[in-house]
């Protein structure tokens, strides 16, 4: 019987957005990073998608994209040449056909698809809340953490209630706009966070590495953050 951590890592389903009519997804890096830090520790990975399937990753993430965007990513490459690993998106099982307590902690990426296909998704909201509940390590990254503006748990507070947490920056939403020459997402998460009563949230500089733990709640601010993420997870869990 195994006796290594276990990680359940949450990732969108493909989608389509309704800003730019892109086919959108998971980004590479925050699942690709995270998995190798993860992987590195020993600890056994499983990967799920709220509908379950197989997976799809927004192009600009891609290191082999035309865009060369992400170009120098030579991890997401690295796990995009090994068949094993890519066989982990090619058909994932849905949180529904999960057994939450089989793992030590859950890792929600990020991407452009959560914030369309996870930010009103109550079934995610209520699987990432039970866990939480259940006193297990809660980690998101960057658009991941779009969950966390509507999460909540069974007292009727939101997670993040007096918590400090991190999520996707207006500046780096201002950054990205300005890469693509166009509007990108149909709300931002720093934005929206703000708005919110009883709780911090924390930025550091556009693409600058930025974890946060509080408690068994671990937040990324983006795609340069996952690993540190990922590593933020390790020390609760150690």
């Amino acid at each position: 019987m195994s006796t290594s951590k276990k990680i359940l890592m949450i990732v969108s389903n493909p989608a389509v957005s309704p800003v730019t009519h892109w086919p959108i997804g998971f980004w590479w890096a925050e699942l690709s990073h995270a998995y190798e830090v993860f992987a590195e520790a020993g600890y056994d990975i499983r990967i799920a998608s709220p509908d379950g399937g197989k997976l799809e990753a927004d192009g600009y993430s891609d290191p082999e994209d035309e865009s060369g965007y992400s170009v120098q990513d030579t991890i997401s490459l690295a796990f995009k040449n090994d068949p094993n690993k890519m066989q982990l998106i090619s058909d994932t099982p849905a949180l529904s056909d999960i057994t939450a307590s089989d793992y030590d902690a859950l890792f929600v990426v990020g991407g452009q698809g959560p914030m369309v296909t996870m930010i009103d998704n109550e079934r995610v909201h209520s699987f990432v809340a039970d866990f939480y509940e259940s006193g297990k390590v809660t980690a998101a990254v960057c658009h991941g953490t779009c969950i966390l503006l509507k999460t909540r748990l069974s007292n009727g507070d939101l997670l993040v209630k007096g918590k400090r947490w991190t999520g996707f920056a207006n500046s780096e939403e201002e950054y990205a706009e300005n890469a693509i020459g166009k509007k990108i997402q149909p709300f931002w998460i720093e934005t929206e966070a703000r708005k919110l009563a009883d709780m911090q949230f924390d930025v550091a500089g556009a693409l600058e590495e930025h974890a946060i733990r509080d408690g068994n709640l671990v937040t990324g601010q983006q795609q340069v953050s996952a690993a540190a993420a990922a590593r933020e997870v390790i020390a609760v869990l150690s």
